[in-house]
């Protein structure tokens, strides 16, 4: 049996009438660009991640820029952020004008380590930007001790955490915004690019819906410079009808991870994800590690099973960070597994059969 890492269309075959009825809604009203399937979806999704106001964009790396960009950051602030990340939420820190100071993660929930946090303050630091990665949130309570402690902003990553909770509290609701991601692949995820900030701060979701609509919430009326980052109407539609479905799809994933734990936690040198005390993992990415993870991936390649490295390189390590002449020692613990980690197949709609073949060719190479 193949088994792919995603399955993008058999997701839409399951709702196909709602997402055609949604598309075709918008273009029978000709809504393409804001207007009230926008509107609508921006209200439904900040009451879905129980924040005040969602500001809707492009795309998830818009977001973090459009977030820090709101709060100021200026040449010469230092941003504190994970060495364990797609390079996004790196990139949007120096694109803002800042300057990214990186931070090991966690040994075992792949999340940025607080303490680690703590020594990289400098009197130039104005943030904090962690990561909820691959599903499971940071250590909430932890980062915003230290952020107010330091007087420090926070952005909460949240592009892979569609719904994860830390201590039954909605991750995104801590720090002073939360960016999200729509990619299609995303629990969550669009039929294109489309992203969104959610915050409870009046002021800074005005601003950040200023800084993504030209500068101004009314036409030709700019009342700063701004950017053009704006969700469209199709994909608002398309992620209104798929958000309705996004808790069933959420403990799908969950029971899927179960049965992955069952069958793999007794394989020797293999680590099947931790999930820290005090939070729900929502599963955007089930990642393993292995000492010999690109033989296992082989392996399961050449038997029809599809996976993926999330990341191959820790961001510290990339040519585009080679200005800091970072060592490995710096980063032990995302040095160490970014050698070790492969995501398996993980989709709500995923069987208990393709999982079995997984497992079972699993257990083959062990």
């Amino acid at each position: 049996m193949s088994v792919p890492y995603a399955d993008l269309h058999l997701q839409y075959q399951t709702i196909k009438d709602e997402v055609d009825a949604a598309i075709a809604a918008v273009i029978r009203d000709s809504a393409f660009i804001r207007g009230p399937y926008v509107d609508a979806f921006e209200d439904a999704f900040a009451a879905a991640m129980e924040a005040k106001h969602c500001v809707s964009c492009a795309n998830g790396t818009d977001a973090l820029f459009i977030a820090m960009a709101a709060l100021g950051v200026k040449e010469g602030d230092e941003v504190i952020t994970t060495a364990h990340s797609w390079i996004s939420t790196s990139a949007m820190i120096t694109h803002a004008g800042g300057t990214v100071v990186f931070c090991d993660t966690d040994a075992s929930t792949f999340t940025i380590d607080p303490l680690a946090i703590e020594s990289a303050i400098t009197p130039r630091t104005v943030g904090i930007i962690p990561v909820h990665l691959y599903g499971q949130s940071a250590d909430m309570d932890a980062i915003m001790a230290i952020a107010r402690k330091h007087q420090l902003w926070v952005i909460e990553d949240c592009a892979q955490s569609h719904m994860a909770r830390y201590k039954d509290r909605q991750v995104g609701t801590f720090g002073n915004a939360a960016t999200y991601s729509f990619y299609p692949g995303k629990n969550l995820g669009a039929m294109g690019d489309a992203g969104a900030v959610v915050t409870s701060d009046d002021g800074l979701a005005a601003r950040m819906a200023m800084l993504g609509r030209h500068g101004g919430l009314t036409k030709h009326q700019h009342k700063i410079e701004g950017i053009n980052s704006r969700l469209d109407g199709l994909q608002a539609a398309i992620l209104s009808a798929k958000l309705r479905h996004l808790p069933q799809w959420t403990r799908a994933r969950q029971s899927a991870a179960a049965i992955y734990d069952a069958g793999l936690n007794q394989i020797k040198d293999l680590e099947i994800p931790y999930v820290a005390s005090n939070r729900t993992h929502v599963y955007h990415l089930y990642t393993i590690q292995h000492p010999h993870r690109d033989d296992l991936a082989n392996h399961l390649r050449t038997n029809g099973v599809q996976t993926a490295i999330n990341y191959p390189v820790a961001l510290p390590f990339l040519e585009a960070y080679s200005r800091f002449d970072h060592r490995p020692e710096q980063f032990p613990n995302s040095h160490r597994q970014q050698g070790r980690i492969l995501s398996l197949p993980m989709f709500a709609e995923i069987t208990a059969d393709q999982q079995n073949t997984v497992i079972e060719l699993i257990h083959a190479f062990a």
